[in-house]
């Protein structure tokens, strides 16, 4: 009979403790790029580098890694495509730049659809994660894949005030 109250005791303590099953919501809610944004990332990122002269291929995936948008100058190798989507969804399945990943990460080197070189980096505004734009194609400055980065910062730079303020 003590056994049976303390049993019940317990449970009613743990059931009352905590949020309850009919508290919680049966979903989650996220913020994800429209497609007209995802666009304008690409298309801005393309044209940074295209001013500095060079052709790139550029990825702007969802926080998930599945591609949004993307964009390639014409003259850009072909190799440039599946590079950029992997920077993209390296940046997002990590959510951090793939520059500051290609240090920590080196014992990863070689998994498929991971990319440790820069030109990866995180669509992140306002403590909100949306995706992530890949890059590729320039030619690096200081480290492997310095320039890429600089055009995504120029894509996301575009359309930070909108992703801020906007609802």
């Amino acid at each position: 009979m003590k056994k049976t109250i303390a049993c019940t005791c317990l449970a009613l303590f743990i059931m009352s403790s905590g949020p309850s099953l009919a508290d919680s919501k049966s979903f989650v809610s996220a913020r994800i790029l429209s497609a007209a944004t995802a666009n304008k990332i690409a298309s801005v990122t393309e044209q940074a580098c295209k001013q500095k002269g060079y052709q790139v291929a550029v990825a702007v995936v969802d926080r998930f890694g599945n591609l949004l948008a993307f964009v390639r100058d014409p003259l850009a190798g072909a190799h440039t495509i599946g590079l950029a989507q992997d920077k993209a969804y390296t940046a997002a399945t990590f959510q951090a730049d793939t520059l500051s990943l290609a240090t920590r990460l080196q014992s990863l080197k070689g998994t498929p659809r991971l990319s440790l070189v820069g030109g990866g980096v995180p669509v992140s505004v306002a403590g909100f994660m949306y995706g992530a734009v890949g890059v590729s194609g320039a030619t690096a400055q200081k480290q492997p894949g310095d320039t890429d980065h600089a055009c995504a910062l120029a894509g996301i730079e575009a359309v930070k005030e909108e992703l801020e303020f906007g609802e």
